[in-house]
């Protein structure tokens, strides 16, 4: 495959200076040379861009956005011909494209349409060269960030929860950050940095890690992992992990792409990495795997928690990672040789002299790590422990083989920019296939397909990559699994694996020795052909076809007199990784044979295809044998059973296919006489399509041998069987055959078989299938028969008239036809080629096939018609037999014109009906297709055979219109439904059959890309098979094909059909309604403006007096979302289609009612205020302007007509006017509607909605509108009610921007300011802190900052804040243009008893509503609305609706108070001075009986209310509540635990909201709580918990007075964050000092938890649990490290199990959480002190799991040393006293033996057998006995840990162990049952490879293992056999 060709072939090569563009002008041919006919050059090609192009900078000029999006079709239609674009116009293109996507204001789907083109010209795919690289093009970033900031935090009023713009922006981002300066990386960071909080920290990081260009990276990586370490989340992870794998693959070869050398990342200790970095990125992986390690068997980490509790804001942005891929990426382009070599000896290790400690596996850091991690995971792979992890290991390991194999393949390469020492070694490679070996065996037994699949694929690339380590491993697995065929899982994931290894399988030159194990395993499989096992039969069919793809079935066996054994060929065909010669290294062995030299192994695959007569024969007589037992044919599909039994044919056919291309001609004529032979005497109706299809297979290959053997025999049968009477019964639809017909069925589909290939040889006997055409269109009169013969005849001018490639064997036809290839083709197994070594044959139609096709029309298609139009004439008599001529005379018509898509091309139509708006529109702009070649049949209109078919043609959409025409008046109910449908179907062949529909292409496209990528290594790969690059010139010739279908015009006749669908669209029978709008709405995607064609009559039939059937019909195609969104954006249309649906009131039929909500809700979405603007654009656009200048660079200066221009130009004001003209009417119109008192409340609802959506920000409302939606805002309807109060928040919302704003443009970006507004510098940070917590009124202090969005890690240079307002006056006085809206609101809210009347409203029970009230905001808010636009004008009555609501005792009643209480305060935030202090003071006054009658039903909405107003507002504005919630007593010790878990409550949000306020006073609190923390009452422990935890977090704020300084702390400190600060450690310490003493006081049960003991350590455990779930668990991890121990202590008291639970738990959090690096080792050392000082064995029994989660967690970063004494304390602990805590150091010994001390074992092994031999057990009455039992157990634990811990192998140190263990098999308790446990436990791992298993164990041995199993050996055989 070219270099260029990724997934798609929507790719264009690129061209860069002279080298490159010859490379892109060679890639470009083999595709033009590919087709059968001359393509357009370049210099054509470039006319035709420079054409598109003109017209997209015309459009854009002209501000016509809706045109240039259809012209962005156009483009991607060019670049899906790979012509090249050269790299300065791509660049500048792509520069235009970035500044469409910043404008401001335009429709989401306009934005995103851009931004696909953009990520097209730019094409950074992932493992595709990349277009453009960064010194190509230079983008600016602030423009985006600009448009970016607004989408990031929109304004809570207006937000739209279904916008998705901030998605778009940041894909725009990350596709062009590569394309900003790294210059302006600086600036980036001291833009972004300042603003990152710990509130929107999973906001800004996507943000920075989108920005960032890939070069310069020591300007933001240590930054990046310093927050890293200092947040808990799975964002940030999935982020950062994304990004260090893109860096690593992209800093590997150390490439300076124009950006110096500072742009290149240093090369560290591992890869682009530090050590510590290193150590989080391995620690990170190892978490990502999320296996379940301890009692723990849930998420291994608290970041999924923490996300949870982020700003809503974040988890809009939502992008889905590839954190598997990003992992893999980062540990294979980390690799190199780095390090002293070790040598791989075993997978134990085993073997290893001291010398090698401290050695790498094969001298690389990356791949010593990535052994680890494996190894550590690896009896998760098992499918016995199989869970959610499975997934994620196979997903890794998959992508791991992947990245390696591209990496590898890359580095082969002559091109390859990677430094020597950098590259991948041989020893390397083959240390990364031996480690992933295991799991990846192990894996392809799992029991989820997506895993199995995974799983496979990591075989196939390992295969390739080492097959000598693979490929022998498969094959035992395969003769075992093959043999064993009642393991049906086993079977199908040994099928599929090898057959995703066929490649290395058949082809000598990927690996000798596998083609003579070809036919001995295509013997086995036979078995699995089996129609009861359909998963078994696909596998199978998937593993035949992917062998014998690549190879010739035939005979190559002495017998059959071969070639010599050696030869020119040998050289040619040597493995591609062996350059020593004819043999391959040594060092591995299939089983017990020997390596074999080449010619020794080629001896043995000559000699196997001796079998491949005897196979071939079995499988077809296997798949006969199949189709005798399927089901009958039947159902509405007329389909062979169910999905499975047609999934089983469809993988049979295929295979079939590609092994009938393969046969040999001896195989082939053997085939063919099988296949006559069953065909000729046999008839079988539940095999007539499936026999047909191998018929087909055989016709495919050798049309001339299958013709001649079938047609004279299936000719006589068809005709004998017509002629008594077959298919005579009349039918038009679907049903059972009857049995009579079967014969005739079976040879017509033989027939169908036959003639459906071919071409040119089915001109021999063109008279007699003409005449047997004749008589089966005249005799067949059944559904089936002449459904059957319509088949038939679309299958034979498809082979006559299309153009395909031909012959698609593995190698090229002279080769295959080469008489020295027939004896040596086993040489050539497996090859690939380059695509320009492929010659592709194609059928192109010869004048005589042309002929023949025009004597079909004539004489079939004409006499058809003849009689048809007879028909029609007395259409309104037809009886049964009418109706039965006419669908089976219509049908050979129809199935003629579908089998000749490419026959005719079309030529230039005369548009009767443009459907143009003069006033606005210009013919010129109107997108036009791209004329290319297409191999179109008759493309001369002058041509004689073209006026004939054309004639054919016209005829033929005629007739089929004048029948709709008669069949629509000619009303004879259900009995003419099929002649309907026949007619659609036939307007769907005559309209859409024409070149090539989306869904083939699509079809051609994806075969393409699957064969494709199923034979390649690396994405690069230009060899592939023949096969392929057949599968890629039909898809190119396709893209042509598909190019004619799109953009068509109208011709009159056109019209008339469409007419004809839209009528049938509304048809009363819902079978014809439904073919017909599908119909419908596939022509609308094909023809311009066929949708603003159709529309006026859809509207039309919605009207007063339609027949509801009619009615239904054109409410389901206006349903469509295509012709819905269409009639919005259509100005003449869109006031129609709302008023349209707003009255169809008048019908009241349910169903229709249904369906016009369902169109309502669907229209709502898309009435946007952009959807106006878009059109109305008005603004300027100067970036787009210069984009524009510059592309017009590099054409000709004819580029733009400037007489077009200028036209176009002045038709935008005149298309703006009119656009908002219709948006008034619309308005008023649909007022009108609502105001009539007949207006059904539910389409007032309906429009007001509508009405709601058609607020304009740019446009005043009407007083009508205002009015109409203040009237509704008391509705008794709540759904109306809603929409009311939302638009009336809406229309002040806009009335504010409208003032606020200078110009349109800032309205849009929402950039204008307040007058109030101001910035303040930050010049000192602590002086500003002082100016904003200190009390209002000083010079240098009169202004308020509300939102503090900056100080956390770095202070902005000005903070927004807002001057005092004026005392009496407004500050501000709204828009004159808004006073009558205003006014008109007013007058209603003015009304006596209103607000009151809201108030009983808000206080409304709901059903909706949980047990938990809550404030809602939607009402707040209307309130806050109310407040700010009419300041204090009803302030009065509010306060006295709220103070009426307060007085109740109604919960819903207090509620709907409190909810007019919070918007009043809120919005009353800018009201004139002495008004805001009044309304306070008045508030302040009710304050205590607010705060008193909160009772716990009602404290979630009171505490809504206090903290909408302390959230993102300046205390000082709310001080008296403040002073009010920090004056209440803080009693922990009072009667009421409700009043002080209240008064808490309002602390908190002190807490959490008043930071400035707070922080001084934060101390006092912090001792307060650590002094109360004993507190009797759990709730109050747990409040106390939370505020310790907020307290702690509000305190850290790194709040660096500069991004330098900081980012200079990221780089030199350890701990610039200061995570590791201690701010109360002295106090804990206290505390800790009183602990014991207060152990010893607790109270015995039933009163211990009210110990003080117990009191105190759960208000600490609580603290730390709900730390550690939070974003930054780390600022409390220097408490737990103090104290750790304990908690151990704690969690021994079995008295106390609340105590117990949570100190477990938190000792589990341990675990969760990342741990600084400095920190793991101080906790290891407390478990490992714990464990060795304690006194009770409780406390080791609980320490040892911890401690084993732990390790395992942070296994990256545990040292040797501390690993040492871990490895001493376990066999300390192997001798407790205590079995439990033996038996727990046992398991933990396994893990940690099998995770990291391999080394060990022999000193180990050692160890525990001379202990066990030298333990001598006593008599149980010996003082001794307890001791020497205890010794002796230890032993045997030990021996036991050590087997288990490789769970899946047997080392050599193995079988000895099992005599020592049988000896104790039968000694006491507990022994016996470790060494049974154990025993079980090896049966159950080494189950599925105990076939080669048992070779390591002697007689002796395997005596031993099935007594340690049972305790006797008389049954060893039954137990392993």
């Amino acid at each position: 495959m070219d270099e260029d060709d990724g997934m798609s072939v929507l790719d264009s090569p690129i061209e860069s200076d002279d080298s490159s563009a010859e490379k892109s002008d060679a890639i470009l041919q083999t595709y033009l040379d590919s087709l059968p006919y001359e393509c357009e050059s370049v210099n054509d090609m470039k006319a035709k861009l420079e054409y598109i192009v003109g017209k997209i900078a015309m459009c854009a000029k002209s501000r016509n956005w809706l045109v240039l999006t259809t012209w962005d079709g156009a483009l991607q239609c060019w670049l899906l011909l790979r012509y090249p674009i050269p790299k300065p116009t791509r660049a500048k293109l792509a520069r235009l494209y970035y500044e469409l996507c910043i404008l401001p204001g335009l429709e989401p789907r306009v934005i995103r349409s851009w931004a696909d083109m953009l990520s097209r010209l730019l094409s950074n795919k992932p493992d595709q060269r990349r277009k453009l690289e960064s010194n190509d093009l230079q983008l600016p970033w602030q423009p985006l960030w600009r448009v970016l900031k607004r989408e990031l935090w929109p304004k809570r009023r207006v937000h739209d929860a279904l916008r998705n713009v901030v998605n778009v922006l940041l894909f725009v981002a990350e596709t062009c950050r590569r394309y900003f300066s790294p210059l302006e990386i600086p600036d980036m960071l001291s833009t972004f940095l300042p603003m990152v909080t710990q509130d929107n920290i999973l906001t800004m990081l996507p943000v920075m890690t989108a920005f960032f260009p890939p070069t310069h990276t020591h300007l933001y990586l240590p930054m990046l992992f310093k927050l890293w370490e200092a947040f808990n989340s799975h964002i940030i992870d999935d982020r950062l992990l994304e990004l260090c794998g893109e860096l690593s693959e992209e800093h590997v070869s150390g490439k300076d792409n124009g950006t110096g050398e500072e742009g290149i990342a240093e090369w560290k200790d591992i890869g682009i990495w530090t050590q510590s970095e290193w150590a989080v990125l391995a620690t990170k992986a190892l978490g990502a795997m999320n296996v379940p390690v301890g009692a723990v068997r849930g998420a291994s980490t608290t970041g999924g928690h923490a996300d949870t509790m982020a700003d809503k804001s974040s988890v809009r942005i939502t992008k889905p990672i590839g954190k598997y891929s990003a992992l893999a990426k980062i540990f294979v382009y980390s690799m190199s040789l780095d390090g002293p070599i070790r040598e791989i000896a075993s997978s134990s290790g085993v073997g290893r002299d001291s010398a090698q400690q401290g050695f790498l596996l094969a001298g690389s850091r990356a791949l010593d790590t990535l052994d680890k991690l494996l190894t550590s995971t690896e009896s998760f792979f098992h499918p016995s422990n199989t869970g959610h992890w499975t997934l994620a290991l196979t997903g890794f390991l998959h992508r791991l083989a992947v990245e390696f194999c591209k990496r590898w393949k890359e580095e082969q390469q002559s091109t390859c920019y990677t430094p020597v020492t950098r590259r991948l070694t041989p020893t390397i490679k083959r240390a990364f296939v031996t480690i992933l070996r295991t799991p990846t065996l192990l894996a392809i037994f799992a029991k989820d397909p997506i895993s199995a699949t995974y799983s496979q694929g990591a075989l196939r690339t390992l295969a390739m990559l080492e097959p000598d380590l693979i490929m022998p491993e498969i094959l035992e697995r395969a003769y075992s699994g093959l043999e064993l065929v009642n393991e049906t899982h086993r079977t199908t994931a040994i099928l599929t694996a090898l057959a995703s290894g066929a490649l290395p399988l058949v082809s000598e030159k990927v690996w000798l020795g596998g083609q003579k194990h070809i036919a001995p395993l295509l013997e086995l499989c036979i078995p699995g052909i089996d129609l009861n096992d359909p998963l078994k039969t696909a596998c199978t069919s998937m593993f035949i076809a992917s062998v014998v793809q690549h190879m010739k079935i035939g005979d190559l066996s002495m017998q059959q007199g071969g070639a010599p054994l050696s030869g020119d060929i040998v050289e040619e065909s040597m493995n591609i990784d062996n350059p020593e010669g004819s043999r391959l290294p040594d060092g591995t062995e299939q089983g017990p044979e020997t390596r074999l030299s080449r010619e020794e192994e080629r001896t043995l695959a000559r000699e196997s295809t001796a079998g491949f007569a005897d196979w071939v024969t079995s499988l077809f007589r296997r798949v006969f044998a199949l189709y005798e037992n399927l089901p009958e044919e039947g159902g509405k599909k007329n389909t062979t059973g169910g999905k499975m039994e047609e999934a089983v044919l469809k993988s049979l056919k295929g295979t079939l296919d590609i092994l009938c291309l393969q046969l040999s001609d001896p195989l082939f004529d053997l085939v063919l006489k099988l296949v006559y032979d069953y065909g000729t005497t046999n008839a079988r109706s539940n095999a007539v399509r499936a026999f047909g299809q191998l018929v087909a297979c055989l016709a495919r290959v050798q049309p001339e041998k299958v013709i001649s053997k079938f047609l004279p025999y299936c000719s006589n049968q068809i005709r004998e069987e017509l002629k008594h009477g077959a298919s005579s019964i009349r039918t038009t639809s679907t049903h059972a055959a009857v049995p009579s017909d079967t014969t005739l069925h079976w040879n017509m589909a033989i027939l169908r078989g036959c003639l459906g290939y071919g071409g040119p040889a089915l001109l021999k006997y063109k008279d007699q299938v003409i005449e047997l055409l004749q008589l089966l269109v005249d005799k067949t009169k059944g559904e089936r028969g002449y459904t059957g013969t319509g088949r038939l005849l679309h299958r034979i001018l498809h082979t006559v008239a299309g153009v395909y490639p031909i012959n698609a064997r593995f190698v090229n036809t002279n080769e295959w036809n080469d008489p020295e290839f027939d004896k040596i083709h086993n040489l050539h197994w497996g090859r690939l080629y380059e695509p320009e070594d492929v010659k592709i044959e194609w059928h192109v139609p010869s004048p005589g096939e042309v002929d023949f096709v025009l004597e079909i029309m004539d004489k079939i298609a004409g006499p058809a018609l003849d009689r048809i139009e007879a028909l029609l004439d007395t259409a309104g008599r037809w009886d049964n037999v009418g109706r039965n001529d006419f669908c089976r005379f219509l049908h050979p018509v129809r199935s003629m014109w579908s089998g000749l898509p490419t026959f005719l091309k079309e030529g230039q139509k005369e548009v009767k009906n443009p459907c143009l708006y003069p006033e606005t529109e210009l013919q010129e702009l109107l997108v036009t297709p791209i004329d290319v070649k297409a191999g179109f049949v008759l493309e001369n209109p002058s041509d004689t055979r073209y006026q004939r078919a054309a004639a054919h043609r016209a005829r033929f959409g005629n007739v089929i219109h004048r029948a709709t025409t008669v069949l629509q008046h000619n009303q004879e109910g259900e009995d003419h439904i099929d002649a309907v449908i026949s007619i659609s179907k036939a307007i769907d062949v005559y309209l859409l059959e024409y070149a090539m529909t989306r869904s083939t292409f699509d079809s051609l496209q994806q075969a393409y890309t699957v064969s494709r990528d199923s034979n390649r290594m690396w994405p690069r790969q230009k060899e592939n098979s023949r096969q392929v690059f057949l599968k890629r010139a039909q898809a190119y010739h396709a893209g042509r094909n598909y190019l004619h279908s799109l953009y068509r015009r109208r011709s009159e006749l056109d019209d008339k059909l469409l007419d004809d669908l839209v009528d049938l669209s509304l048809s009363p029978y819902t079978r014809v309604r439904r073919h017909s709008q599908a119909v419908f709405h596939n022509a609308c995607g094909y023809f311009l403006r066929s949708g603003r064609y159709c529309m006026p009559k859809l509207l039309q039939t919605l009207e007063k007096g339609t027949d509801p059937d009619r009615m239904k019909g054109a409410l389901y195609v206006l349903w469509n979302k295509g012709t819905a969104s269409y009639a919005l954006a259509d100005p003449h249309f869109h006031v129609k289609y709302l008023r349209a649906l707003l009255e169809c009131q008048h019908q009241e039929k349910p169903s229709i009612q249904k369906l016009v909500g369902q169109l309502a809700t669907d229209a709502t979405a898309l009435l946007t205020e952009e959807a106006v603007h878009t059109d109305a654009f008005n603004e300027g656009i100067p970036g787009v302007e210069a984009a524009i200048e510059q592309l017009a660079t590099e054409f000709s200066p004819s580029l733009m007509d400037q007489a077009l221009l200028a036209e176009a130009s002045k038709k935008g004001p005149i298309r703006r006017q009119l656009k908002v003209r219709r948006h008034e009417e619309a308005i008023s119109s649909i007022l009108e509607f609502s105001s009539r008192p007949s207006t059904h409340w539910r389409y007032v609802q309906f429009a007001s909605k509508f009405l709601f959506n058609l607020i304009r920000r740019d446009a005043p409302v009407s007083a009508s509108l205002a009015k109409f939606f203040a009237d509704h805002c008391t509705s008794p309807h709540s759904s109306i009610r809603s929409t009311a109060h939302k638009a009336i928040v809406k229309i002040t919302w806009h009335i504010k921007c409208r003032t606020f704003s200078k110009n349109s443009e800032d309205l849009w970006r929402e950039e204008w300011k307040n007058p109030l507004a101001i910035d303040v510098l930050v010049k000192e940070p602590a002086v500003f802190l002082q100016q904003i917590t200190t009390p209002i009124g000083r010079v240098d202090n009169n202004f308020y900052v509300d939102k503090l969005s900056t100080g956390f890690l770095v202070w902005a240079p000005s903070v927004k804040a807002y001057r005092l307002p004026p005392t009496k006056q407004p500050a501000v006085q709204w828009e004159d243009v808004s006073q009558p809206a205003l006014q008109a609101i007013q007058e209603v809210f003015s009304a006596d008893g209103y607000f009151s009347q809201l108030a009983q409203l808000f206080g409304q029970e709901s059903n909706k509503e949980s047990n938990r009230l809550t404030l809602r905001s939607e009402n707040a808010i209307f309130i806050k609305s109310i407040a700010k636009m009419y300041q204090a004008n009803f302030s009065g009555a509010i306060q006295s609706a709220i103070d009426s609501a307060l007085g109740e005792n109604d919960r819903f009643k207090q509620r709907g108070a409190a909810e007019m209480l919070a918007g009043l305060l809120r919005g009353s935030k800018h009201w004139p001075r002495e008004q805001f202090e009044a309304v306070w003071t008045w508030f302040m006054e009710r304050f205590e009986r607010i705060y008193a009658q909160i009772k716990p039903d009602t404290l979630p909405f009171w505490e809504g209310l206090f903290n909408e107003q302390l959230s993102e507002r300046d205390y000082r504005r709310t001080q008296p509540l403040v002073d009010a919630i920090l004056a209440l007593p803080l009693d922990f010790q009072g009667d009421s635990a409700f009043a002080m878990s209240k008064a808490l409550t309002l602390f908190n949000i002190v807490v959490d909201s008043c930071w400035p306020c707070f922080y001084p006073v934060s101390d006092k609190y912090m001792s307060l709580f650590l002094a109360n923390a004993n507190t009797g009452y759990a709730d109050i422990r747990s409040h106390i918990a939370h505020n310790l935890a907020a307290i702690i977090s509000e305190q850290w704020r790194p709040a660096y007075p500069s991004t330098g300084l900081f980012l200079e702390a990221c780089k030199t400190s350890d701990d610039p964050l200061f995570l590791r600060q201690a701010r109360y450690e002295a106090q804990l310490t206290e505390i800790l000092k009183q602990l014991p003493k207060w152990k010893q006081e607790r109270f015995p049960p039933p009163r211990v938890n009210q110990s003080q003991y117990d009191k105190v350590g759960l208000t600490l455990l609580q603290w730390i649990w709900t730390a550690a779930h939070g974003p930054h668990p780390n600022l409390v991890f220097r408490y737990i490290v103090i104290l750790l121990p304990e908690i151990l202590r704690m969690s021994e008291l079995n008295d106390s199990s609340e105590l117990q639970r949570y100190s477990s738990a938190v000792l589990y959090i341990l675990s969760a959480v990342n741990a600084p690096p400095d920190y793991v080792e101080v906790v290891a050392e407390h478990f490992l002190s714990a464990i060795k000082s304690s006194d009770s064995w409780r406390v080791r029994l609980k320490a040892l799991p911890t401690l084993l989660v732990f390790i395992y967690r942070n296994l990256m970063l545990i040292t040797t040393e501390t690993v040492t004494r871990m490895m001493d304390v376990l066999l300390d602990c192997l001798s407790d006293e205590n079995v439990e805590v033996r038996e727990m150091a046992s398991q933990m010994l396994s893990g940690v033996v099998r995770c990291s001390q391999r080394q060990s074992i022999i000193p180990l092994r050692d160890r525990f057998m001379e202990l066990a031999r030298k333990t001598r057990l006593p008599a149980r009455r010996d003082p001794t006995y307890a001791e020497s039992l205890r010794t002796l157990h230890s032993a045997i634990l030990g021996l036991c840990a050590l087997i288990e811990s490789f769970p899946y192998s047997v080392e050599s140190w193995m079988p000895p162990l099992t005599e020592i263990l049988a000896a104790h098999a039968t000694d006491p308790v507990p022994v016996s049952i470790t060494i049974r446990k154990c025993a079980s436990e090896f049966k159950k791992t080494h189950q599925d490879t105990w076939h080669k298993d048992q070779l390591a164990f002697d007689e002796d041995q395997l005596q031993s293992l099935s007594t340690m199993l049972v305790g006797t050996s008389y049954c060893r055989s039954h137990l392993y056999p």
